[in-house]
């Protein structure tokens, strides 16, 4: 047995610890993307069974991410908890075919200014959100809304005993998380965010509280094939935006979290497309059980590495037990204050947050880190999808600027030819700048412009230095000499 499973024991107990922190995140995400919290649970198993069994990255663990959850909020309120299986189910489909397509590997490309802004925004908006949900009440539909109806939202919730008590099981529940990590080690084999669960369930029925309790409908009650009216949603040409959406956040989180993990430990490393693949039948199985949409989640995955996981086999038990827990103890779950998954999905959202990276940025690269946060400011002003395309618009635009330096040097010497040497790439971003150079030299002046310090000279640039020529020699001096690119 030894033999066959050398890494058996540390895989098991790496299992257990990956399945405790996986039960209040699951249900935490499903209860604030507005579904039943057994769809939460659904697709952390198929994450584990289905998933877990495939090749791509051996120990990163998929399941319901926070990064999602603003995305399926909009969603099941645009289109209903019907439809939410179909866009899954298309999303997983896309997924796969940019795996057998082998686009994985491109997604490492993205730059990583638009990531960070996309998980700050996404924080942004969780953050904003749950606090509405931790006060027991209810929150505004936009991103802006969410922000800008805090100040009021506190002082609702402090003329009223209920939503204050509600209030103080999601801020201890936060403290608990925070100050977990203090304790001693032994302690902390038990993940802080299921301590914060199990001390809040206990604390709201030992003081009687009155809090808003998880809603249980039981694990076959939530699970709903998709049926013909959701896919005739598809005729809708609005779902496919969500879905593309779906299927390229879903990827680029699944893949950055591949990489991160890939630092964490010395094994095997990740094949990107067929990792793309495995989040594409993982995606296809949710959707066609109606469940939430799964990308690979890093806060499980070095929960995996750090208890000591060697193989795939870990993430796979993780799904067995949470298969387990889903069937035999459901009605645990409605003891679970919903305030208490308010505060995890806080946390969670405060450390997708990336203030160290944004500092650094300022300081080395201001470009990118104006890109970061204008990313971020458009999700929370716009929607996430639309926010992440006007980043990527602004990198392409940054990178074309930038791939565009250019250097224009005169030298005129008091008596002879003014020379004119352009160096580095001369495309139309540039043009108006050379252009400027070149006319404001004296018109009776012989000009003698040195290209040959060019790596690209493109078309447009090509037309207005003969352009310029032309008319510079038309007015009784010298030809200008060009020494061409």
């Amino acid at each position: 047995m030894t033999t066959k499973y050398p890494y058996l024991r540390q895989d098991f107990l790496a299992s257990i610890v990956v399945f405790l922190v996986a039960v209040p995140l699951c249900v935490g995400v499903a209860v604030a993307s507005g579904v039943p919290a057994e769809l939460g649970l659904v697709t952390g198993i198929v994450g584990g069974l289905v998933t877990g069994f495939l090749p791509g990255s051996s120990l990163q663990v998929s399941g319901p991410a926070a990064g999602l959850t603003v995305l399926v909020f909009e969603a099941v309120s645009e289109f209903g908890v019907g439809t939410l299986g179909v866009i899954v189910l298309m999303a997983g489909l896309l997924q796969l075919a940019m795996g057998f397509l082998k686009i994985g590997r491109w997604f490492r490309a993205i730059s990583v200014s638009v990531v960070e802004g996309m998980l700050c925004g996404i924080g942004l908006v969780i953050i904003a959100g749950q606090i509405y949900a931790a006060a027991g009440l209810k929150a505004p539909s936009t991103g802006i809304g969410k922000i800008a109806g805090l100040p009021g939202a506190f002082a609702d919730a402090l003329a009223s005993s209920a939503a204050l008590a509600s209030l103080a099981i999601g801020a201890g529940t936060i403290a608990v998380i925070v100050l977990w990590k203090k304790l001693p080690k032994a302690v902390q084999s038990v993940p802080g965010a299921l301590a914060a669960v199990v001390l809040a369930t206990v604390a709201s029925l030992a003081f009687g509280l009155p809090v808003a309790t998880v809603t249980v409908e039981g694990l076959f009650g939530v699970i709903q094939v998709p049926g013909a009216s959701a896919f005739g949603e598809l005729a809708t040409p609005a779902i496919w935006g969500t879905i593309i959406a779906f299927a390229l956040i879903a990827s680029a989180e699944s893949l950055f979290s591949a990489a991160a993990v890939d630092r964490l430990h010395d094994g095997p490393r990740t094949e990107y497309n067929k990792e793309m693949v495995a989040q594409g039948v993982g995606n296809t199985v949710c959707g066609l059980l109606g469940a939430l949409p799964m990308t690979a989640v890093i806060v499980r995955s070095s929960a995996n590495v750090n208890a000591g996981a060697k193989t795939k086999a870990s993430r796979v038990l993780h799904g067995a037990w949470l298969l387990l827990f889903a069937a035999a103890l459901p009605s645990a779950l409605a003891l679970v204050p919903i305030p208490a998954l308010a505060g995890i999905l806080v946390h969670a959202g405060w450390k997708l947050i990336p203030f160290r990276q944004i500092s650094t940025l300022w300081r080395s690269h201001r470009g990118e880190a104006l890109i970061l946060v204008v990313t971020a400011v458009s999700i929370v002003a716009v929607n996430m999808f639309e926010g992440v395309l006007i980043g990527l618009a602004l990198s392409v635009v940054k990178t074309a600027w930038e791939a565009s330096h250019l250097k224009t040097e005169v030298v005129d010497k008091g008596a002879g030819p003014i020379q004119v040497h352009l160096s580095g790439n001369a495309t139309f971003l540039r043009l108006p700048k050379i252009l400027d150079s070149l006319e404001a030299l004296p018109q009776d002046r012989p000009v003698e412009l040195d290209l040959s310090g060019l790596h690209h000279l493109d078309h447009a640039c090509r037309t207005a230095l003969e352009n310029w020529s032309e008319r510079h020699s038309a007015v009784g001096t010298e030809p200008v000499r060009v020494t061409a690119a």
